[in-house]
């Protein structure tokens, strides 16, 4: 079992990188030099998203009992900070596992709960009891300033110590789309961007909406990712399409980036500027178009995040990656070690 991560430092002095080449070598390097493993030409995209305090603890009214709701997705777009989806939790907080939290009360349509200095009602559910759109009141600059001053970063069991918003946030953070931060750019700093630069490295970015990670429920979590918001800028497409006319790599700092860029290349294989909202699920049986290489967190198997890197390179070579990250000591989770594999279908070879 790969242990978790369990303090917020984003980038450790011993952080690793597991990389996998097109040809299914398995390298171990120090993640500080990734950028050694690019190539000139090639053009890294981040996700800029910065990330909400999306973790809300109040009351249901109707019951009175103690619950958490963690907003999980935009309802109407994300101009729009009235309607979003959330899971909703029992009492407690992050020391206890998602997965051993006490159930929440049984909730219904116009139910009311009490955010802090927020009050919001439960519009419908969402196919599960737990998962439910709901409506906050009030004017968006009192929204915004009752989550700024109630809200929390949705937080899990593997970091002992409350996080704090500066902790989740990556160093190209720009608007505040995000339910969780997309920590595979946690790998960023100043000096790697300099570094690619130098390396003749180019660097874009989009913004997409990163969703929860876990709900502890299994059924629930089988549902995410669930719909994600992203903008793709002309200047980013335009660099996207450079790059592939000059045959170098588009190399994904996250899963998220690979979502927002595969879907925006559904219709012709072309990533066009714009909005849209990610809605597929990337696996194993997935045709990737767009993207050559992804780095990424390190994940569990069964998850979205890590059925998403089985559409990038085969289940055995995969597997053989988990037994070395167990066997060198890897951490997983957001503030953990990294891997950046190159896609290696026969396709794209």
């Amino acid at each position: 079992m790969i242990a978790a991560a369990d303090r917020a430092v984003q980038r450790p002095p011993d952080a690793r990188l597991l990389a996998i080449d097109a040809q299914r070598h398995i390298r171990h390097v120090r993640r500080n030099r990734f950028v050694d493993l690019l190539h000139e030409g090639d053009l890294v995209i981040a996700n800029d998203a910065a990330t909400l305090p999306a973790s809300l603890h109040g009351t249901h009214q109707p019951s009175g009992s103690a619950v958490e709701v963690r907003l999980a997705g935009w309802q109407a777009g994300v101009e729009d900070v009235t309607h979003f989806t959330a899971v909703l939790f029992g009492a407690g907080d992050y020391h206890t596992r998602t997965e051993h939290r006490p159930p929440p009360p049984t909730v219904s349509p116009g139910d009311g709960l009490i955010l802090g200095p927020l009050s919001a009602t439960v519009i419908e559910l969402l196919g599960h009891p737990r998962l439910m759109s709901i409506r906050f009141h009030g004017d968006v600059d009192a929204i915004w300033a009752g989550l700024t001053r109630h809200g929390r970063p949705v937080q899990y069991a593997h970091v002992p110590v409350d996080l704090a918003l500066w902790d989740v946030w990556t160093s190209v953070a720009a608007a505040p789309i995000a339910f969780e931060p997309p920590s595979a750019g946690f790998v960023l700093d100043w000096k790697s961007l300099a570094d690619m630069r130098a390396h003749g490295v180019r660097f874009a970015t989009i913004t997409h909406a990163a969703g929860i990670s876990s709900t502890g429920d299994d059924e629930l979590d089988r549902r995410l990712p669930l719909a994600e918001p992203y903008e793709i800028s002309s200047a980013t497409a335009e660099a996207i399409a450079a790059t592939k006319a000059q045959g170098a790599r588009v190399i994904a700092i996250g899963t998220t980036v690979v979502r927002a860029l595969e879907h925006a290349a559904l219709r012709d294989g072309v990533v066009h500027a714009g909005r849209g909202v990610a809605t597929q699920r990337l696996g194993e049986a997935s045709h990737i178009r767009v993207v050559d290489a992804v780095l990424s967190g390190i994940h569990e198997p069964g998850s979205s995040h890590y059925d998403l890197l089985l559409a990038f390179v085969d289940a055995a070579t995969l597997a053989q990656a988990d037994a070395d990250l167990v066997r060198e000591g890897y951490r997983s989770h957001e503030f953990g070690d990294s891997v950046l594999i190159e896609c290696s279908s026969p396709l794209r070879m």
